[in-house]
């Protein structure tokens, strides 16, 4: 009768022999994976000549003293304050109904053409011009808004 195997003994791997495996996991990947692999190189190509791959690198290379100058610039009033004001300016925008924000924008837009276009006309305007104006209804309703508006900014300083 035969003896038990106990012991199995293992054939060692080279380094040579791990590194082929290594080599060959990733030509199969690579394999796969082709379109994608193409595309990624296509673009660090473009990103390469147009220097955003060498910007890129020293941000990452110089990353420290980035942080450093970020943080310090952030640490000042000025833009503690702009940070702040951004806030508290987009905290109204929420409050405010969209509806309302888009037809001041709108307005505010056909407003400047107009102020181009009379800019550009170049007319001497009169104090009988400006009561002739004021019978427009578009005209009126825009003094009607402005002085609500301050109405409210009056109201809202008083707080």
């Amino acid at each position: 009768m035969a003896k038990p195997i106990t012991h199995i003994a293992r054939t060692p791997v080279t380094e040579k022999e791990r590194q082929d495996q290594a080599v060959e996991s990733v030509m199969e990947v690579l394999g796969q994976n082709a379109d994608g692999i193409q595309e990624t190189i296509k673009l660090l190509q473009e990103l390469h000549k147009s220097g955003i791959l060498g910007a890129l690198n020293a941000a990452v290379e110089a990353k420290e003293e980035i942080a450093k100058i970020v943080v310090g610039q952030v640490g000042r009033p000025p833009v503690t304050n702009m940070i702040n004001n951004a806030m508290a300016a987009a905290g109204e925008l929420t409050a405010m109904n969209p509806e309302t924000t888009k037809k001041l924008m709108s307005g505010l837009a056909k407003g400047l053409q107009k102020a181009e276009e009379g800019i550009r006309a170049e007319a001497a305007i009169g104090i009988f011009d400006l009561i002739k104006a004021l019978r427009d209804p578009d005209v009126n309703r825009a003094v009607a808004f402005g002085i609500n508006l301050l109405k409210g900014v009056g109201e809202g300083l008083k707080d």
